[in-house]
């Protein structure tokens, strides 16, 4: 890069942050950070988990965006003064530094938009992830647990708390059945990139002829929501089944049934809860879940309703996988909607599935 693109590259960010500052409001969100910060001083304040958690999590993360701003204001100041005494001084050595100080930058604003670009209802809540294999036995089940792996690997990268509510292990390896409960601001909103059908191809480790395989695994995402959302629940439209929680997923073994599986017959939507320690808590956190995925429901009923109406076809199902994943006889992830691709397949099965994500968001904006 020359130091007349540099100079290009910095006038360019220096438009899109004093944009940001027309859109971020920033008086507006200072005023409601100092009126959170008095409710959290308040002795009565932890009377309730659940409303002093909603309260931290939106106090942290419009602290979040005020101080990634003053960051970013700082930073291009720096980038500037630097620039100034290359101009000055051809300094080789330091020539390099403003050109990777400057590549790390223009991702962070990157990444700094799409965070204010997810503004849809529910987007900062936590997220709910499901894995479900497809046909193919204890093939498609390891396939699960790879990806249960990189979705793990991928929310400890952003610092969100993962909690497994349920998890159902297969008989010779993986898992049949795993949920997810991932906590941090704006998790639901990454993470409805991810909802689809993910399909693998590669040589079977536990195939003897050492064939090559396809495999599939259902992603579903929903958001956690909150007891302040009126989706109505009928006690007769429910069935309610307890059983003995155990496997490698959850976080105890229990003697007793406090595990609870809630059926809502209408939809014949089911969930399931095994991670707390009471039958009481994990009914609680199931009909939590439950009125998450009638959420969804209803989101998917509007937007196929929107669909009819713009006569388009969008066909869901095992023949129409968001994302492939290639081991065999090449390496390459490719997601399908956006065409964005990797030859580093080892780094996405470790986390690293942020260009698909931000890809796939973007291309719903736009």
């Amino acid at each position: 890069m020359e130091l007349v693109e540099i100079k290009n590259e910095l006038d360019k960010i220096a438009s899109r942050v004093e944009d940001f500052r027309g859109s971020l409001d920033l008086d507006v969100k200072k005023a409601r950070i100092a009126e959170l910060d008095m409710q959290m001083s308040d002795p009565e304040f932890w009377n309730s988990q659940e409303a002093a958690q909603k309260v931290i999590s939106e106090a942290n993360g419009l602290k979040g965006y005020v101080e990634s701003f003053k960051d970013m204001e700082e930073r291009l100041e720096n980038l500037e003064v630097s620039y100034e005494l290359i101009k000055e001084e051809a300094d080789q050595e330091l020539f390099e530094d403003l050109q990777t100080e400057l590549q790390a930058f223009m991702n962070d604003v990157n990444d700094f938009e799409l965070q204010m670009l997810l503004s849809e209802p529910y987007d900062a809540n936590n997220a709910i992830l499901e894995l479900h294999p497809g046909a193919g036995g204890t093939e498609s089940q390891d396939w699960a647990s790879m990806l249960l792996r990189m979705y793990q690997r991928w929310a400890e990268d952003k610092d969100f708390k993962v909690e497994t509510v349920d998890y159902l292990p297969g008989e010779e390896a993986g898992v049949k059945s795993v949920t997810l409960l991932i906590k941090g601001h704006n998790a639901y909103g990454y993470l409805k990139a991810e909802k689809g059908v993910h399909r693998l191809v590669r040589i079977s480790p536990f195939d003897s002829s050492g064939r090559r395989h396809t495999s599939f695994v259902s992603c579903d995402v929903t958001p956690e929501m909150t007891d302040d959302v009126d989706i109505e629940v009928r006690t007769e439209d429910i069935k309610v089944d307890t059983y003995r929680a155990s496997g490698a997923g959850g976080q105890h073994v229990n003697t007793t049934d406090s595990a609870v599986r809630i059926t809502h017959l209408p939809t014949n939507t089911v969930v399931t809860c095994q991670n707390e320690r009471s039958q009481i808590k994990n009914r609680e956190a199931a009909m939590k879940m439950l009125k998450s995925k009638l959420y969804q429901l209803e989101i998917e009923r509007q937007q196929r309703e929107l669909d009819d109406i713009r006569g388009e076809q969008k066909e869901i199902g095992w023949g129409s996988q968001i994302r492939s994943y290639v081991f065999h006889p090449y390496s390459m992830v490719k997601d399908h909607r956006t065409n964005t691709e990797t030859g580093n397949t080892q780094a996405v099965m470790d986390g690293d599935i942020n260009s698909f994500i931000d890809s796939y968001l973007r291309s719903q904006i736009q």
